[in-house]
């Protein structure tokens, strides 16, 4: 089994991340934009207990654009696991002055870390899926748990076609697993309408984006793909594409 990147020639940019903005797209995205607007200011106004979980990926700088910019009242948070890469830290950095915001960051326990690495060892989560999964739960479940504590809705960047788990998302649907309402605004959304409104109203977003990394988590779990790869394909790779999920979005 190979932990490597994929490696790609210096020159090579992912075109992806750089669409043509026809008139058509344009409309496309605007229209989308205002729906989006739209079903955040009714969440906004019927839960006024209602947060944001913000990856910094490429849909989560949408929201994080819309929700800003349109002041509408909806905290913004991150995890922060204690492995992103460091482009993602230097986009954290970059969206407080674009935005003139601190995002609310929850840590993991780091009890649970130091107890995790010591018994099981640094990289752990290549040895097995219950071990990934440990590590996912330790590092981003229960500080999402504790970051949902008191809300009454929480908002996310999931798209349908990202992944076979998520094929069938709805804009709205109740959390069991949290036991609050949960909103997905933009499930009905293309990569290339993502990229499209990121170009359009110039959003800070992560530089590994051009690098051919369409989906980015922790460093050590995530990795380039191929031309014409499944966006989710460089999430722990090594897996089944039906184990490709951390449990923040396990519905139960």
């Amino acid at each position: 089994m190979s932990f490597g990147v994929t490696m790609l020639k210096p020159s090579m940019k992912n075109p992806a991340t750089s669409p043509e903005l026809t008139d058509d797209l344009v409309e496309r995205v605007n229209e989308k934009r205002a729906q989006v607007l739209a079903l955040l200011q009714a969440a906004s106004k019927e839960f006024n207990a209602i947060t944001f979980a913000n990856s910094y990926g490429a849909e989560d700088m949408v929201l994080t654009d819309i929700i800003a910019k349109e002041n509408l009242g909806i905290e913004i948070f991150s995890l922060d696991t204690g492995r992103l890469p460091a482009e993602t830290y230097t986009l954290m950095g970059e969206v407080e002055s674009a935005y003139n915001t601190k995002p609310v960051v929850f840590f993991p326990k780091h009890e649970a870390v130091e107890d995790y690495v010591r018994t099981k060892g640094i990289n752990a989560f290549y040895k097995s899926i219950d071990l990934r999964k440990a590590c996912c739960h330790m590092r981003k479940v229960e500080p999402l748990q504790r970051a949902l504590a008191g809300k009454l809705a929480w908002v996310t960047g999931m798209r349908a076609e990202q992944a076979t788990t998520r094929s069938s998302l709805p804009t709205r649907e109740y959390d069991s697993g949290n036991k609050l309402e949960k909103y997905n605004p933009l499930s009905d959304w293309t990569e290339q309408e993502v990229w499209a409104y990121i170009r359009m109203f110039d959003v800070p977003y992560n530089v590994l984006h051009d690098q051919f990394y369409p989906s980015i988590g922790c460093a050590p779990c995530t990795r380039a793909v191929a031309m014409g790869e499944d966006v989710r394909a460089g999430r722990w790779w090594w897996e089944d594409p039906q184990n490709k999920e951390c449990g923040l979005h396990v519905k139960k």
